[in-house]
């Protein structure tokens, strides 16, 4: 036998004879019945106080999920204006270069037509 609770296993069945010897072999069902008993009391006041700690910490749990809601919220709408003022910025820069470009473009073209031109 291995060790439970730092007791060795001639320790255990040491005190389990002498357990026998005290009580008698009569009175072991009902020890055992009470033992049962008082363990069964003992994990029911467990439940209960688990399930009264749940009950309790609820509102609190509730509290928490709104701000988190809130906050999540607020972040998204934060990044979304920023995406459209990234956006607008990005397309006013586009269509001023775009107007910049169309006249230096327009030159290029001829310039290479009229080499083209003096080419042939």
């Amino acid at each position: 036998m291995g060790t439970l609770l730092f007791i060795s296993g001639q320790e255990i069945i040491f005190i389990l004879i002498a357990v026998l010897l005290l009580f008698g072999a009569d009175k072991l069902p009902e020890i055992a019945r009470a033992m049962g008993k008082g363990m069964r009391e003992v994990r029911k006041a467990t439940d209960e106080i688990k399930k009264e700690f749940d009950e309790s910490t609820e509102d609190i749990r509730k509290d928490i999920n709104d701000v988190t809601s809130s906050v999540r919220r607020d972040i998204n709408d934060v990044t979304n204006s920023v995406r459209r003022d990234i956006n607008d910025v990005t397309n006013s820069v586009r269509k001023d270069f775009t107007e910049a470009a169309s006249p230096l473009s327009d030159e290029i073209n001829d310039t290479a037509r009229d080499l083209n031109q003096e080419s042939r």
